[in-house]
């Protein structure tokens, strides 16, 4: 576990202390589009941010691959250098779009290019574990199209929840979180060594986003652009792929008593498989809203509206900080949820909890204006937005002193704040509070 963690930290302060100078980069490179009209942004903010993760990911695979224990996972597979491969090939298709708005379907070409690189070198779907069947063994084509179609669909689902600051990275990261612990439990408690590279592929997902997300949390000074998201929702599946067609269940035979347990004991693994609707539920859905709503109305799948959960959520009333949290929750609530039932399936209070906190996740939706305030004893912790109001000095709350309404401090998060504009090198650099609260 330590090594794990020691791969986290260093993939994460890499991913942080880059993510400075790739802005600057994008500012001069000129990687700042123009406002369109799905952007909830004001401003023109530097993309490209995929870049820091991408040199992230190489150096906690390097790290990993100097550790005693990790470097096993080097020796014994060759999966590291797959996804290598399939992740420099995608993040270079991000690069470009970032710059030069390539075509939706020269993208898709590419994504299915990356999978079929990484099908080449060994990760590919081997076989599918189906609950009271047994395991499934595929065929050579039939584990490759499997591959490339969890590949595309999940890089796809994560591209288009990229549209509020902080969302795709974090939603990302609790996914990675959930999935860690699922993988590391098979690696650890049924000693298969088969789960340890989908375990270093998450702790290295983790380490990407969490370094990415302080500066890309609302108001966000840089967006990770498709080189980003397309390049976390590759490792995303490659981790998904890894531990769901590479582990045999037969091998987990000797502690569970049968296959059936066994298979049983896979399941939020291998829904991910079918459709990755455990650990970015959220993202896939509004994939498959997004494509059901565009071709509806004859446009293509990959035409860009503002149809997507996040843009509702702004519509409905909540704040922009505000909708994030609740697809975080969201996002929480069904990754931990599946990962608490495969280590207990037969407990009724896994699934009484998650009920309760849908029911508690519904009334935060219904409720955009509401405010929460965080005890007196926990306000030196939290924004000040969430700390009760009173006043300085002996003085009562400011609308009791003044008779005068006192100033919401949530307005900011939905009032536009201007901001000044410089130049930098010729470019547009946008003040830290420009964007749309």
């Amino acid at each position: 576990m330590r090594e794990y963690l020691l791969t986290l930290c260093i993939t994460a302060a890499v991913t942080y202390l880059l993510t400075g100078p790739v802005r600057k980069f994008a500012i001069v490179a000129g990687a700042m589009p123009e406002i369109r009209a799905r952007d909830v942004h004001r401003e023109p903010t530097p993309r490209l941010g995929g870049i820091a993760m991408f040199f992230g990911l190489c150096a906690g695979l390097l790290v990993a691959d100097h550790l005693t224990n990790l470097s096993e996972v080097f020796e014994k597979s060759n999966e590291p250098r797959a996804l290598l491969s399939g992740a420099a090939l995608i993040w270079l298709i991000g690069v470009l779009d970032d710059k030069f708005e390539i075509d939706a379907l020269i993208k898709l070409g590419g994504q299915m290019i990356a999978a079929g690189v990484m099908v080449v070198q060994g990760l590919t779907i081997l076989w599918i574990p189906l609950p009271g069947v047994g395991t499934v063994a595929l065929t050579q084509w039939q584990g490759t199209l499997l591959t490339v179609a969890l590949v595309v669909i999940t890089i796809n689902a994560v591209n288009f929840v990229d549209g509020l600051d902080g969302l795709a990275a974090g939603m990302v990261c609790i996914a990675a979180a959930a999935f860690f612990m699922y993988a590391y439990r098979i690696w650890y408690s049924y000693g298969i060594e088969a789960a340890a590279p989908a375990s270093l592929f998450a702790a290295i997902l983790m380490g990407m986003c969490l370094g990415f997300l302080p500066h890309n949390m609302h108001p966000a000074r840089i967006f990770m652009g498709d080189s980003g998201s397309m390049l976390i929702g590759l490792v995303l599946a490659a981790g998904a792929i890894s531990v769901t067609g590479q582990v045999d269940p037969d091998l987990m035979n000797l502690f569970t008593g049968s296959e059936r347990n066994a298979v049983h004991q896979m399941v939020p693994v291998y829904i991910p498989l079918v459709m990755p609707l455990t650990i970015i539920a959220i993202p896939a859905a509004d994939l498959i809203l997004a494509i059901v709503r565009r071709t509806w109305r004859g446009q293509s799948p990959f035409a860009a509206d503002r149809g997507h959960l996040h843009h509702r959520l702004l519509e409905i009333g909540h704040s922009h900080s505000r909708a994030v949290l609740i697809m975080y929750f969201f996002s929480a609530l069904i990754a931990f949820g599946a990962l608490g039932y495969s280590v207990n399936a037969a407990s009724m209070w896994i699934v009484l909890g998650v009920v309760a906190l849908s029911a508690i996740g519904l009334v935060l939706l219904l409720l955009p204006r509401f405010t929460p305030r965080a005890p007196r004893w926990a306000e030196r912790f939290v924004p000040p937005r969430y700390r009760r109001r009173r006043g300085t000095a002996g003085v009562a709350a400011p609308e009791a002193a003044t008779g005068a309404p006192a100033v919401d401090e949530d307005a900011e998060e939905r009032v536009p704040v201007a901001a000044g504009v410089s130049g930098v090198n010729g470019a547009t650099a946008v003040g830290s509070r420009s964007r749309t609260r």
